[in-house]
This record gives structure tokens, C-alpha cells and sequence, in this order.
């Protein structure tokens, strides 16, 4: 896998955690990165993407709450998420967007309890 997610915990609802996706990709900022859950018996779901330039789009059930950003000389995005409820608790993975992913790596999980 070339992401490595990191960031996730346990947290009451109303907390705030950061996620970090760190790629070892060459020439890192011409991709368009996308961070993604997947709650158990779920399907995993977009949550928010970011272009090389820094152009942001999050899904409409995080608007608000959750900021997406990146650092592309460290070849690093970051998913800032405020106001966490119990129903963001899933796995939170990244991965190239659009077309085909990579390996999909471990994920970090993030726990919100009620």
C-alpha cells in the first residue's frame, strides 16, 4: 500500500480527533487524494477529497464538521473532524481518486461513543 493512516482513537461525541495519511508516491502532488470510512457491514463511503492545488470537496454528512488538507512536501493529508458523532465511527482510509485505487493499507479507526 502506499498510505499509511494514522490519527484514530476513541472519543465521546461532540470530540474532535486528526487523521493523517502519509504516501511514500513519487511526485505526491499531482494526485488527488480522497479519505474514506467503512462502518461494520457497511460499504466503505467517500468522505472528502483534495486535489494537488488544494481544492477541497467533503460529503454532504460531514459539511461543517470535517476539513480536508494537505501538505504536499511531506507527502501528507490531513482530515481535521470536529463535533464527532456516534455515527462517524468506521474506518478511516485514503487512497488515490479517481480511477483505480492502490492497495488499500490498514486504515485508523476512530471510535465516537454517545
Amino acid at each position: 500500500a502506499h498510505f499509511v493512516e494514522s490519527g484514530g482513537g476513541f472519543v465521546q461525541s461532540g470530540g474532535s480527533l486528526r487523521l493523517s495519511c502519509t504516501s511514500d508516491l513519487g511526485s505526491f502532488s499531482i494526485y488527488n487524494v480522497a479519505w474514506f470510512r467503512q462502518a461494520p457491514g457497511q460499504q466503505r463511503e467517500f468522505v472528502a477529497r483534495i486535489n494537488g492545488e488544494g481544492n477541497a470537496e467533503v460529503a454532504e454528512s460531514v459539511q461543517g464538521r470535517f476539513t480536508i488538507s494537505r501538505y504536499n512536501a511531506n507527502k501528507t493529508v490531513s482530515l481535521q473532524m470536529n463535533n464527532l458523532k456516534p455515527e462517524d465511527t468506521a474506518v478511516y482510509s485514503c487512497n488515490v481518486v479517481p480511477g483505480r485505487p492502490f492497495d488499500w493499507g490498514q486504515g485508523t479507526q476512530v471510535t465516537v461513543s454517545s
